[in-house]
């Protein structure tokens, strides 16, 4: 009789427990499934201003993938081919100007919140002069888009075969924030590589390969 007692207050917790389970069940993600991850970065750096308003083109900035397995996040230096003479936002600059007209006295520098982290990196003062014992520093990006270490992923065959970064990133040109939109799971890739461009599985088009050592060693 003890046993059964015990085992039916066993079966009833499990099942209170799986009950206040069960709503989080839609949230639950397989390993390494990261999609809608959405860190916030050390710099807000702006890829719909940069990518979208401005159009500069992703490899500008990650260069990597035409040589290399990985797209690579770029350095402060390269930030500094424009942010050397772009400090601030035209608005901010602007509304300094008419400031410093309405108050008869020459404009200051402005130097949005922003870059001054990305000066501060390079330990270069707001007049882009070194700072007496600075040190550069890199900036400290959080990752979102990674891969299990048993998958090999090459960005430079992708390119070849004119594969769009908005295949895999989404519309990146659109966000504020990076967020990963796919779930980048194998199943995922292989629908891509069945049928890359969306014409369907029976559509003459080519395909990439499906074979396990294409994409795992």
């Amino acid at each position: 009789m003890r046993s059964r007692i015990l085992t039916l207050i066993l079966a009833t917790g499990i099942a209170l427990a799986s009950l206040a389970l069960l709503p989080r069940a839609a949230e639950m993600r397989g390993p390494g499934n990261n999609q809608g991850y959405e860190p916030v970065q050390p710099v807000a750096y702006s890829h719909r201003l940069h990518a979208g308003e401005l159009q500069i083109d992703c490899q500008y900035c990650h260069s990597g993938a035409q040589r290399s397995r990985y797209a690579g996040i770029p350095s402060a230096d390269v930030c500094m081919n424009c942010h050397r003479f772009i400090k601030a936002p035209r608005s901010q600059v602007r509304a300094e100007e008419l400031a410093a007209e309405a108050q008869g006295r020459d404009p200051e520098k402005v130097v949005s919140p922003e870059l001054a982290k990305l000066y501060q990196a390079l330990a270069l003062d707001e007049s882009l002069l070194p700072v007496a014992g600075g040190e550069p520093q890199p900036i400290q990006w959080e990752r979102i888009h990674q891969l299990p270490d048993f998958v090999y992923f090459d960005h430079r065959p992708h390119l070849a075969a004119d594969v769009r970064c908005q295949k895999c990133h989404g519309p990146i040109e659109t966000m504020e924030r990076v967020r990963q939109m796919e779930s980048l799971s194998m199943g995922w890739c292989i629908d891509c590589h069945r049928d890359p461009f969306g014409k369907g599985k029976n559509a003459a088009t080519p395909v990439a390969s499906t074979d396990c050592v294409s994409c795992h060693y």
